[in-house]
């Protein structure tokens, strides 16, 4: 009777170990392996590349410490050159030939849904991409996603009836990408002021890849805009209140987090001060007052030769998060006991400011606050705390 029991025993024992196995992809006795996909070839490869060696400087610090509860982390990057199809090739190796634990940082709100099916499909968590869509932290498959990064929507939701009130402002436009990205700019400026019974005086739009301003900022300045709210990226900002300047037009410019870089006064000088965004980590310079932050970016500018940007901070923030979750969860780390840590208590702020994040099973976008920074004498200096 024993001998008949023994192949059964057996055969559950494999059973179980293989659904323990699925579970934990990418986790074994020495190594925890994840993945990102960043642009490092397309239109934003200058960002892609600092949250690549951001996320890599805390891999080798982690390393060189003893890695996660013993183990070591290897991280697999994937260039989609910012384009979804190649995104999901990127996702579809990352995930069925490198067989990693979770996504970490993918760049971009089209190629990270694009993606989603080959990750949910495997139980693979998507983790703090970059990217301010609310897709990110939504149904469907919300389990399986983290976010950290505040939805532009909120940014200005919050961001402009605070500084539209401090600025005494009358009329308020707004100059905007043809996109979705630029519409959840303009909707959160306009549920803003709702608040404080206010509408927008003058909504005016480009296409994306569009160098020439002159129109849209005379049409704001004939309608006697002194607040305007940009839906706008880098070349964008710097096109339009470049063209501002040069006219005489000089209201109040306010951006998001997309044009939060130290690229907008590098590249557009002297024109660019005065400007506010929305943000949350600041932007890290070698000089920096802050002694840690100095002492980080100069140890990033060693090891990469470059000087770190905020999307250098944004990728070593991610990791830091994730190892963080993963240390929680113990040496049986699995997709569960993941999700269980990182749900059982907040992470805390860092140096480069963060704000204190919270998950929950329903909750799983960690703070919908941001603060205010203004470009002054050529950099960025943050002006408030996180606001509601």
């Amino acid at each position: 009777m024993k001998r008949r029991l023994l192949p059964i025993a057996m055969a559950a024992l494999a059973l179980a170990t293989g659904a323990a196995f699925a579970q934990s992809q990418g986790v074994s006795k020495t190594e925890i392996t994840v993945g990102t996909i960043q642009d490092l070839s397309g239109p934003i490869a200058g960002f892609g590349k600092q949250a690549r060696n951001g996320m890599q400087l805390r891999v080798d610090e982690i390393n060189e410490q003893g890695g996660v509860n013993g183990r070591k982390l290897v991280l697999k990057v994937e260039d989609s050159g910012y384009d979804p199809k190649r995104a999901v090739l990127a996702a579809q190796k990352l995930v069925n030939q490198d067989k990693i634990f979770a996504m970490l940082g993918h760049i971009g709100t089209a190629g990270n849904v694009a993606t989603f099916p080959v990750l949910f499909a495997k139980n693979v968590i998507n983790f703090y991409p970059l990217t301010g869509a609310r897709e990110m932290f939504e149904e469907p498959n919300r389990r399986l996603k983290y976010a950290f990064s505040v939805p532009y929507y909120d940014q200005t939701r919050t961001g402009t009836p605070r500084l539209v009130k401090e600025k005494g402002a009358k009329k308020v436009c707004a100059i905007y990408q043809d996109d979705e990205f630029g519409l959840e700019v303009v909707r959160g400026a306009e549920d803003g002021l709702k608040t404080i019974g206010m509408e927008m005086a003058e909504k005016t739009s480009f296409k994306r890849g569009a160098t020439d301003f002159s129109s849209q900022v005379a049409r704001m300045k004939a309608s006697g805009c002194d607040f305007v709210v940009l839906g706008t990226i880098i070349r964008e900002t710097i096109g339009t209140i470049g063209e501002a300047r040069k006219t005489g037009f000089s209201p109040t410019f306010m951006g998001t987090t997309a044009a939060y870089t130290d690229l907008i006064h590098k590249l557009g000088g002297k024109a660019m001060d005065g400007m506010y965004a929305t943000m949350a980590v600041q932007v890290p310079y070698l000089d920096e007052a802050s002694q840690p932050i100095r002492f980080w970016a100069n140890k990033y500018k060693t090891k990469f030769n470059e000087d770190p940007g905020v999307f250098s901070v944004y990728g070593y923030e991610i990791m830091d998060n994730f190892i963080q979750g993963a240390q929680r969860a113990g040496a049986g780390l699995s997709t569960d006991s993941f999700i269980k840590a990182m749900d059982s208590a907040p992470i805390q702020p860092d140096i480069f400011g963060s704000d204190t994040l919270k998950f929950s099973a329903t909750k799983r976008l960690g703070t919908e606050r941001s603060r205010l920074s203004q470009i002054q004498d050529g950099r960025w200096k943050v002006l408030t705390d996180y606001f509601h």
